[in-house]
């Protein structure tokens, strides 16, 4: 009986320093455009979010700071890991974006990557720099979340 083989939600990573230190609004997903074997890499989970973003670039996306490890057995077409990257939007939700990040304090955070059928994903939100005492709220929370979870298991 030759079925569909069972895959996961396809996700490469998650940028969970982002949802720490931004509080984010709106979300999109966009296409990235890859050279090479960067596709293998990221089927690998070797990608890094460190201090990424994007930036609207002559009416584009371009994210910067994603570094994407080199394919140890690529010979070919290899490429610089921290390279800006196009993403792929459309002019309307571009223009959104640029709308948004205009006012002060607003910035274009990558959130999550992650395969969507065949094609590599990201997920990136419009992010306001969360002060020391939302980021202490937000500590508190996720302790009291633990505690009550905690005591639920228990009995």
């Amino acid at each position: 009986m030759g079925g569909k083989k069972k895959q996961g939600d396809g996700s490469i990573a998650d940028n969970r320093r982002a949802r720490f230190e931004y509080a984010i609004g709106d979300t999109l997903e966009c296409g990235i455009a890859l050279v090479g074997a960067e596709v293998k890499s990221l089927r690998n989970k070797a990608v890094s979010f460190g201090d990424a973003y994007a930036v609207i670039e002559n009416n584009q996306l371009v994210l910067r700071g994603l570094k994407i490890d080199r394919f140890a057995q690529a010979n070919i077409d290899i490429v610089e890991p921290a390279r800006p990257r196009k993403l792929l939007a459309n002019k309307r939700e571009i223009e959104k974006l640029r709308k948004l990040v205009q006012e002060k304090g607003y910035t274009l955070v990558p959130l999550k990557l992650y395969f969507k059928g065949a094609w590599a994903k990201v997920l990136i939100g419009v992010g306001k720099g969360k002060s020391h005492d939302d980021k202490r709220d937000t500590i508190r929370k996720r302790e009291a979340d633990r505690d009550v979870a905690r005591a639920l298991r228990r009995g």
